[in-house]
């Protein structure tokens, strides 16, 4: 049966429930945030290797107002097929877009690859999206975790000299009690960096052995690259907050949150990252919009960062925590 870990956060915003779903022999898992009341949801894409579902009605103009959840998994593309879980769980509970006779719930995602540092043929499946579903929480788990389960950084020498990566949660609040929250699954080619200092948190090391990071950015201008990277990378990011927001100013949140990856990965969005960020509105305080933005930016520096702290050695990728500097 899936696990979740022991390290917890602070609550998540009303109306939001977090579930993981891990596979510690396959490592590989899935992460979903419920807001089952409904809520706006804005998307921006930056990575050139992104894998997705439903990304649509996050998009202006679209038909459909609201999602019903957010689906993040490894297992690349065949994971996708695990959000179907997600859907039966909402639907057994009346959660959807009313068509007709029934109603149909929406649930956008997106994928890590993590199919190198398990098993290659583990993947998650509607079994697990479901469990996670039946076993969210308001409090936010962090670690090697669902989607993070498999997660690695640092990636310019390969996975057998990288650094285990995960999720990870921040919040803050602004004025007007406006919350301001972000759910982070840290799979960067690049490293993970301190963005008070630049100083290497998490990334590639010297040597298969080696406790030395290296840091990348400085290694690819020596002509330290390689021709093919695969698609083994890809950090995603749910933002939520309690301001009212449209699916334009949404989108607007999620441009600027991806300013925090900016900050705490380098190189960031990469021809091989398919770096995500998704904005969910769930309430209707009023809040201003460059506000949000910059909050948002914040608090996903700071769960990136969280998500190599906390996460944990797998698969014979060692943890930040458990190397020694």
């Amino acid at each position: 049966m899936p696990e979740t870990s022991d390290n917890k956060k602070p609550g998540t915003l009303p109306g939001v429930r977090i579930g993981h779903a891990s596979d510690f022999r396959g490592l590989t898992g899935c992460t979903v945030v419920l807001c089952e009341g409904g809520a706006v949801c804005g998307v921006d894409v930056r990575g050139s290797a992104a894998g997705t579902r439903e990304l649509a009605p996050c998009m202006p103009g679209h038909l459909v107002e609201r999602v019903h959840a957010v689906f993040l998994t490894g297992g690349s593309a065949f994971g996708l097929d695990a959000a179907a879980g997600v859907m039966h769980y909402l639907e057994s509970r009346g959660v959807g877009f009313p068509a007709g006779h029934s109603r149909v719930p929406i649930v956008p995602g997106a994928v890590i690859f993590d199919l190198n540092v398990g098993s290659a043929k583990a993947r998650p499946n509607p079994r697990m999206a479901k469990w996670a579903c039946r076993n969210a929480s308001v409090e936010a788990v962090e670690g090697s975790v669902g989607a993070g389960t498999g997660a690695t950084v640092g990636k310019l020498f390969g996975v057998e000299q990288a650094t285990k990566g995960g999720v990870g949660f921040a919040s803050m609040t602004v004025a007007g009690g406006v919350l301001v929250q972000a759910l982070a699954v840290v799979n960067a080619f690049g490293d993970v960096v301190d963005p008070r200092n630049g100083a290497v948190l998490a990334g590639a090391r010297s040597a298969p052995e080696s406790t030395e990071f290296v840091r990348t950015s400085e290694q690819m201008f020596k002509g330290k690259h390689r021709k093919t990277f695969g698609a083994t990378n890809t950090t995603l990011v749910v933002v939520m907050t309690n301001a009212g927001l449209t699916k334009l100013q949404a989108t607007k949140v999620a441009e600027m949150a991806q300013d925090g990856l900016a900050r705490a990965i380098n190189p960031v969005h990469t021809q091989f990252d398919g770096d995500l960020v998704f904005a969910l509105s769930i309430g209707q305080r009023r809040a201003d919009l460059n506000t949000l933005g910059t909050a948002a930016a914040e608090v996903t520096a700071r769960a990136i960062v969280r998500g190599v702290l906390t996460a944990k050695g797998l698969g014979g990728v060692p943890a930040a925590r458990e190397l020694e500097h």
